[in-house]
């Protein structure tokens, strides 16, 4: 049988309580010795008044986005006809309107970013060790940033050819 609205209110009165002291820096164990509960009890009742605070954070913030999207769509309504017979101030408005609605819903679809190195050209890349990773991220959102050398890191299996001193092909010889 569900509680009464009174056993219901002080429930609630106790919860929050219970959150201000945890809050405040208080320990589970003081919380519960404070309210003359179990340890579990207390932590139980914390995580539900939490989780309550976030459900209504969420439901608040989707009915805000509700009330902005239909005030979006009021303004986009009102400017809609001028728009589409072309008349420039009428189109830009619509296409802002458009734009925040897009930001509003989480429907814009992302950029691509391409990142080049030196001239346009592909970005060196030898090793691939972290240094070398966070060095080009740091450099990837400034414009006209100097891509840093790194030094090759010739494998051992690879075969040397014999050259000699004036640059001469020895292997034929």
């Amino acid at each position: 049988m569900p509680a009464s609205k009174a056993k219901q209110a002080d429930t609630a009165q106790r919860r929050t309580e219970m959150l201000r002291m945890k809050l405040s820096g208080k320990s589970v164990e003081q919380i519960a010795e404070h309210f003359g509960m179990s340890r579990s009890t207390a932590s139980k009742d914390i995580s539900r008044i939490i989780k309550k605070a976030r459900d209504l954070e969420i439901q608040e913030a989707e009915l805000y986005r509700e009330v902005q999207r239909g005030r979006l769509e009021t303004l986009l309504l009102g400017v809609w006809p001028d728009a589409i017979t072309g008349e420039p101030k009428a189109s830009e408005a619509a296409r802002k309107l458009i734009s925040d609605l897009s930001d509003l819903l989480g429907v814009k679809v992302p950029v691509r970013t391409e990142i080049s190195g030196p001239d346009g050209g592909d970005i060196p890349f030898s090793s691939g060790e972290l240094s070398e990773l966070q060095a080009l991220i740091a450099i990837s959102d400034q414009p006209g940033a100097i891509v840093p050398v790194f030094e090759d890191v010739d494998d051992e299996d690879d075969e040397l050819e014999d050259v000699d001193e004036d640059g001469d092909d020895d292997s034929d010889d």
